[in-house]
């Protein structure tokens, strides 16, 4: 049965179901368990949308979840890093890898990138990983240069996202800022085995429940699956999920969020502070094919300038866009510059010196500077050099 909403309806729920309304969700497990998958090609910003949901949790907090596996960082969908819960990638990837897989055929044709390099590498990679054994990025890509497979170029980039994708390789543990290459079937020892109707029905299932209220065409955009699969998935799914209409359109949420999420965010559109600074790439904006719940078409150039992909880090208040923002961080403070749409309000202006504080909390870092005395003419600054996606 479907139920009549507006759009501020679904802006309240999408609010709690993504973390941002009253900190139910308890630390970085799961915040990942919730959303399935959050966009982490920008490593550091895709810490912060772990930390931004689990009031309280620390860097220090997501890095010891990263370094013990319960969370795995690689290619689910869309050819694009993320971070799932270990125990789901597998699964996950099973239905994307096929069409993803695809679409890289004609840049592995430019890149000199056959079954026969590919197979190769995955060889170098089983000897060279086996038994618990991790590598660096410069370290694996040595070890393939040393048994003759050249990695000029993206050509290793792309050699280790096939791997990943394919269900060789993934990103394991830290050593240093960055992670290292391990092996998934050693690093993931207890996968989730679901026959495809049932992984389908799971992921549609899991994407409305934690980014719902959603369209079928968000899920479908978002997972990169067939509109066949995604209303095959919806059919699975169906009898645990609630529907809103909208503008004669209908969303979807996960049954058991329905009731309670809507009582908890009533009235206004209420955050869990008037203002949240949110990183670059956060699923609160990225999660959909249609952004118009969380800004104007206007202002979305602003966000991704340029319509290059790269999405800025964003202010959040009452769950609509406000502005971005860029930091600058020494070895002990952090200090955000914001570049609000329009001037923010003196008392926006204090909610944004408290985010700062929270993140700078998060990082294990003092305030540095002021967060609110920056120009806002000036264009803001693109994330630092987040991974290509493979297709």
């Amino acid at each position: 049965m479907s139920t009549l909403a507006s759009r501020r309806d679904v802006i309240r729920i999408r609010l709690v179901r993504q973390g941002l309304f009253d900190g139910r969700l308890r630390g970085v497990t799961e915040v990942t368990d919730r959303l399935l998958a959050l966009q982490a090609q920008d490593y550091a910003a895709a810490k912060w949308a772990l930390g931004v949901r689990a009031p309280g949790t620390t860097l220090a907090d997501v890095d010891a979840a990263i370094n013990s596996g319960r969370i795995v960082r690689s290619w689910p969908m869309r050819g694009t890093l993320h971070f799932v819960p270990a125990a789901d990638l597998g699964w996950m990837q099973q239905l994307t890898g096929p069409r993803i897989v695809s679409r890289s055929r004609t840049r592995h044709a430019q890149l000199d990138i056959d079954r026969d390099v590919i197979e190769r590498a995955r060889a170098v990679a089983v000897h060279a990983l086996s038994g618990g054994r991790e590598l660096s990025r410069a370290e694996f890509l040595a070890v393939l240069e040393e048994n003759g497979i050249g990695t000029s170029g993206q050509r290793g980039y792309h050699l280790i996202g096939h791997l990943a994708l394919t269900g060789t390789l993934c990103w394991g543990p830290q050593r240093g800022r960055q992670q290292v290459l391990v092996l998934l079937d050693e690093w993931v020892r207890s996968p989730r085995r679901l026959d495809r109707d049932e992984a389908l029905g799971e992921f549609v299932l899991r994407y409305f429940d934690g980014h719902g209220p959603a369209t079928l065409r968000d899920f479908a955009w978002w997972s990169q699956l067939t509109v066949a699969d995604a209303r095959a998935g919806l059919a699975v799914a169906a009898d645990r999920l609630a529907e809103l209409v909208v503008d004669g359109v209908t969303y979807y949420l996960a049954a058991a969020a329905d009731t309670g999420d809507a009582d908890a965010a009533k009235g206004h559109p209420t955050q869990r502070s008037p203002l949240l600074a949110l990183p670059a790439f956060d699923e609160y904006l990225i999660g959909y094919q249609d952004r118009s719940f969380a800004i104007d078409d206007g202002s979305l150039g602003r966000v991704v300038p340029g319509g290059n992909g790269m999405f800025l880090p964003l202010i959040l208040a009452s769950g609509r866009v406000i502005g971005t923002w860029r930091q600058t961080k020494t070895a002990r403070s952090v200090s955000l510059e914001p570049r609000p749409f329009d001037p923010l309000s003196a008392g926006q202006a204090r909610e944004l010196e408290r985010a700062v504080a929270q993140y700078a909390h998060f990082l294990g870092l003092s305030v540095g500077g002021n967060p609110t005395a920056a120009p806002t003419a000036a264009p803001a600054a693109a994330p630092a050099e987040p991974e290509p996606p493979l297709a």
